[in-house]
Parts: structure tokens; sequence; C-alpha cells
């Protein structure tokens, strides 16, 4: 049997491309979220659990350096979810010309920016403060 062709190695692509940059960075905050996953389920299950439960997880949730996680999570969702409606396109066959691409890559990192300040503001900023 004739051994079968193997990829090339990462170090054969050039990182500057936008469509391979923006395809890995995708598949990064796609994986962040997958790790944020169990933060939300104890979080839910906190809420399900009853007041004692809710004030430990309060106590924890709570924690300053809670906030870097949750920026960090905000950040992973509006790429991704802005990145994911890029391969939606991608996938009906428009949008796949070179410099459309170009044009997508980086209106995906534009809207990403501003959803990010968006929520970002709403979480933390004055709209997320208690009246």
């Amino acid at each position: 049997m004739a051994p079968r062709p193997i990829s090339p190695h990462l170090s054969v692509y050039r990182m500057t491309r936008y469509t391979l940059a923006t395809s890995i960075l995708n598949r990064f905050t796609g994986v962040g979220l997958s790790l944020g996953l169990p933060l939300l389920v104890y979080w839910l299950t906190a809420v399900a659990g009853g007041a004692a439960a809710q004030a430990r997880a309060q106590h924890l949730l709570a924690h300053p350096l809670m906030k870097l996680v949750y920026a960090a999570l905000i950040v992973s969702f509006c790429y991704h979810l802005v990145a994911g409606i890029r391969h939606l396109v991608w996938d009906t066959g428009r949008g796949l010309e070179r410099a459309q691409s170009h044009r997508s890559a980086w209106l995906v990192v534009a809207l990403s920016l501003a959803l990010m300040l968006l929520i970002g503001w709403c979480a933390f900023g004055a709209g997320g403060r208690a009246p």
C-alpha cells in the first residue's frame, strides 16, 4: 500500500493572511467559549438550587478577578458570533473572492469591536449599574 500524502505543516502558511488569521482566531474564541461554559452551568444550577446556592455563587462570581473572565468571554462571544455569520455567508457561495474576503475580514473586526464595546458598556459601564 502506498503511503498517504501528509498535510503541510502550519509553518508553511503565512500567518499574515487575513483569512487564515481570522479563521484561527474564530477557532480560538470557540475554544474560549467552551471553556467558559462550565461557569454558565454553575450559575444556572445555583439559580435553580435555592437561596443558599445563589448566595455562594454570588460570592464567588462577584470576585473582582471574575470581571476579567467575563470580559474575555464577551470578547470571545462577539468575535465568534460575527465570524460565524461570515462563515455562513461563505457557505452560500458569496464573498469568496480575494477582495471581498479582505473586506469581510475587516468588517468582522470592526463589527466585533463595536459589539464588544456595546456589551462591555452595558455589563461594566453606566448601563451595568443598579438603580
